[in-house]
C-alpha cells in the first residue's frame, strides 16, 4: 500500500493578489466545491464536483462562496451549506468512521461523502482545493463574532479576512500547529492508540503546540506527558495539511532516552514498542493486534519512511 499523504500543496496559485477586490468572482470558469458538515459533494468516483457560483441550491448557505485559488479550469471557491438538513437520520455524522452519504436535492447526481474516505485517491490539486476551502469554511464557522467585542462580523477580501463593523478589528483565518512523531530507540518504533479510536488502530503520537513553544519543545513535552518517554534530539521531516478542523501536521523524528512507558489515561489506552518486523507486518496488514495506518494521513508516510529506512530521504517527501 502507498502511504503518501494527501493534502500536499504546491499546484493551487492560491493568487493573494485578487482577495482584496474579490476579482475572481467575476470570471465566467468560477466554480465552488460545495461543503457540508465537513463533507465534500463528490461524484461517483471520489472527484469533488465543482459548481457554479449562481447555484440555486446556495440559498442554503449563510454566507457566500469563499475564494480558494486560482486553477487550470478556472478560480475554485468553496460554499458551505449549513442551513440544510437531510431527511434522513444523520446521526453517525462527526463519529471517527462515518460512511454515511447524503444527497441535496440541488444535487441529485452526486453525494456528500466524508474526507478522509477519499485522501488516497484525491489527486493532488483536488487535495488542495479541498484542504484549503475546508479548513477556512471551519474558521469562518467559529469566529462569526468579534474577539474583541462580540459584535457579529462579515466576511471581507473573499474570504480571508473577517471585520468587525462596530469596533473595525480584522481577523484573519488560523492554523492550529500539531506535532506528531516519529519516537524510535534502536529499532523500535512508539505507537499508541486514543481511548475514542476503533479496536486495533494505532498511530504516531501527536499534540497540538503550545504558545511560546518550539516544535521540538512539543514533540518532547507531548511524548513525555501521553507515555512519559523522554525524548533528547528532535529533527523535522514534512509536513501536511490537516483541514479537520484547521491544523498543520509538523511530521517529526524524535530520540527517545528512555523505555518504560507509563501512559496517561486521558490522553492514551495504550502504548507499546514495535520493532521493524513487526511495522512491516502492520504496513502489509498482517499483525494480529494492530491495522493498517490510514492512507492519505502523514502518519502512515512516517511510519513507512522508518522502516525503510528513509525519513529523512528529500526525494521520498517530494516537497
Amino acid at each position: 500500500m502507498d502511504y503518501g499523504f494527501a493534502f500536499r500543496p504546491g499546484e493551487l496559485d492560491r493568487a493573494a493578489q485578487l482577495r482584496p477586490a474579490d476579482a475572481a468572482r467575476g470570471d465566467a470558469r468560477a466554480r465552488a466545491l460545495v461543503f457540508w458538515r465537513g463533507k465534500i459533494l463528490a461524484d461517483e468516483t471520489g472527484r469533488p464536483v465543482p459548481v457554479a457560483l449562481d447555484h440555486p441550491a446556495f440559498v442554503d448557505a449563510r454566507e457566500a462562496p469563499l475564494f480558494v485559488g486560482l486553477t487550470p479550469d478556472g478560480p475554485r471557491f468553496a460554499v458551505d451549506l449549513p442551513l440544510w438538513s437531510p431527511p434522513e437520520d444523520a446521526t453517525t455524522i462527526g463519529q471517527f468512521i462515518d460512511q454515511s452519504q447524503q444527497v441535496h436535492p440541488g444535487f441529485p447526481e452526486a453525494k456528500f461523502v466524508e474526507i478522509r474516505g477519499l485522501m488516497p485517491r484525491l489527486a493532488r490539486l483536488d487535495g488542495e482545493c479541498i484542504a484549503t476551502g475546508r479548513a477556512l469554511i471551519g474558521w469562518h464557522a467559529a469566529h462569526r463574532f468579534c474577539a474583541n467585542c462580540g459584535a457579529p462580523s462579515a466576511v471581507e477580501s473573499a474570504g480571508w479576512v473577517r471585520k468587525c463593523p462596530q469596533c473595525g478589528t480584522q481577523h484573519f483565518p488560523r492554523t492550529d500547529p500539531v506535532v506528531i512523531m516519529a519516537i524510535t530507540r534502536g529499532d523500535r518504533l512508539l505507537l499508541g492508540r486514543s481511548p475514542a479510536w476503533p479496536e486495533r488502530m494505532y498511530s504516531l503520537l501527536a499534540g497540538f503546540v503550545e504558545p511560546g513553544e518550539t516544535i521540538e519543545a512539543a514533540v518532547r513535552r507531548e511524548t513525555l506527558e501521553e507515555s512519559a518517554i523522554k525524548v533528547g534530539p528532535v529533527q523535522y521531516v514534512a509536513s501536511q495539511p490537516w483541514p479537520f478542523p484547521m491544523s498543520l501536521m509538523f511530521g517529526c523524528h524524535g530520540e527517545a532516552l528512555s523505555e518504560e512507558i507509563t501512559v496517561d489515561p486521558m490522553e492514551l489506552s495504550d502504548a507499546r514498542w514495535v520493532g521493524r518486523d513487526e511495522v512491516l507486518q502492520i504496513l502489509a496488514g498482517a499483525h494480529p493486534q494492530i491495522n493498517q495506518p490510514r492512507p492519505g494521513a502523514i502518519a502512515g508516510a512516517l511510519i513507512e519512511a522508518w522502516v525503510h529506512g528513509k525519513l529523512f530521504d528529500a526525494g521520498y517527501w517530494g516537497n
